[in-house]
């Protein structure tokens, strides 16, 4: 876990207006759910041979012996809220959320034990069409971002529930004949999460998992008439993917459309932002059958991205654009009420007063480091004359003196100029 320092969150903030807005511009709604949920939450949809519950959930029981976990993903605790303030039933709904997960997980590079996601989900649309505008959602935030070039999109179908099961048979059958090539993991997950073994990165079970047969040679009709039509929306929208037989996702409660970002920007191959359709869910949990669809993206690892690629604004970290220097007991009060007075004046400017005294060398270069563009002076000379003095930091201008009436005027002057 680590801590996120003043200079690092312009980047972040900078990422998230980007997300809200466009989450705006689609139509979805923020919810916000707690960090901590009953265990059996997780355990009923994550499921229990995965990874994440088996190894990685922070959980601990309360005073009144409740069994609690820290969320490792959000789409279960959305499923819960939905469902117990009636969002569900009859209705759809587009909605986003965003916030800290935990797992205690080996720390790679751009992922943490508490780890920040961005994440949507859509209930009540069972069309190939929500699964597009989802994919459709993001490919629009790379866009804005500047990694589209950077990113690629890898689409699989898991197919309907009844077609997985089958696949499962066929699959356990397969995986039975080289047993004594699988390592103790897939050994594990043989009889009980199979399509995990599909997944691994263990180079000497490489060729053994590509000769596997393949879910997409063995879908239910419904799911490849799906996974076709979401390919042809694809097509018509110029969104350019791959189709990756082995993409299964490490979560149980997934069917049908499953879809990775992944780049290669940072080293090895690495996934930005995951989902797909998840429709048995809802009344998995207990609620009646409500078709679903969503993705979750890393912030940590898409705020890397940026940096990496230097990508991110130049602006960013302009945080400031004025910082008023004041000089003597006078001057340092009548700089806190000077503050105030333009702040109330001008809403949109970004206002620092120095505090705490000191030389005009010093103040001056609290002033730079600041970021602010410009400087107002007070000392005894200008509360005597009602003026102010100006300093530029950023341009190479002679320092000026300002009558007081006219500052509020020169601002706006300014702002719009270095805007």
């Amino acid at each position: 876990m680590n801590d996120l320092l003043p200079d690092q969150s312009p980047v972040w903030q900078y990422f998230e207006r980007q997300v809200r807005a466009l989450m705006g511009r689609y139509g979805y709604l923020e919810i916000r759910t707690p960090i901590l949920e009953q265990t059996a939450l997780f355990k009923r949809s994550i499921g229990e041979v995965t990874d994440i519950v088996e190894k990685e959930m922070y959980t601990f029981e309360d005073r009144n012996g409740d069994s609690l976990t820290l969320r490792p993903e959000g789409t279960a605790a959305v499923v819960r809220a939905a469902m117990e303030n009636g969002l569900l039933h009859n209705q759809t709904q587009r909605l986003w959320y965003t916030g800290p997960m935990f797992r205690h997980e080996r720390p790679q590079k751009g992922r943490y034990r508490q780890f920040h996601q961005v994440g949507v989900e859509t209930f009540g649309m069972d069309g190939p069409d929500i699964d597009v505008e989802t994919i459709l959602l993001s490919a629009r935030l790379w866009q804005q971002l500047g990694l589209m070039e950077h990113v690629t999109l890898e689409l699989n179908s898991l197919g309907s529930n009844e077609a997985r099961a089958a696949y499962r048979e066929k699959l356990v059958a397969y995986f039975e004949q080289y047993a004594d090539t699988l390592d103790e993991d897939a050994k594990r997950r043989l009889h009980s999460n199979p399509l995990r073994i599909l997944d691994s990165k263990n180079p000497d079970m490489a060729d053994v998992i590509a000769a596997a047969p393949q879910l997409l040679d063995h879908l239910d009709n419904e799911s490849r008439e799906h996974f076709d039509k979401l390919k042809a929306l694809l097509d018509a929208a110029g969104i350019d993917y791959v189709v990756n037989p082995r993409l299964v996702r490490g979560l149980d409660y997934y069917n049908r459309t499953v879809f990775e970002w992944t780049t290669t920007a940072l080293g090895s191959q690495g996934t930005v932002c995951a989902g797909g359709r998840y429709d048995g869910l809802v009344e998995q949990l207990g609620g009646k059958p409500t078709t679903a669809v969503g993705f979750a993206m890393g912030v940590e690892r898409l705020v890397l991205l940026l940096e990496t690629l230097e990508l991110v604004p130049a602006d960013v970290n302009h945080t400031l654009d004025a910082y008023i220097m004041a000089f003597g007991d006078a001057a340092e009060r009548e700089a806190l009420l000077l503050g105030e007075q333009l702040r109330s004046a001008l809403p949109q400017l970004r206002l620092q007063v120095h505090c705490g005294g000191g030389s005009f060398k010093s103040q001056v270069k609290k002033a730079d480091k600041s970021g602010a563009t410009l400087a107002l002076i007070l000392g005894e000379d200008e509360l005597t004359r009602g003026s102010v003095g100006l300093k530029y930091l950023r341009e190479t201008r002679d320092q000026e003196e300002l009558d007081r009436s006219a500052l509020i005027e020169h601002l706006t002057s300014h702002l719009s100029r270095i805007a």
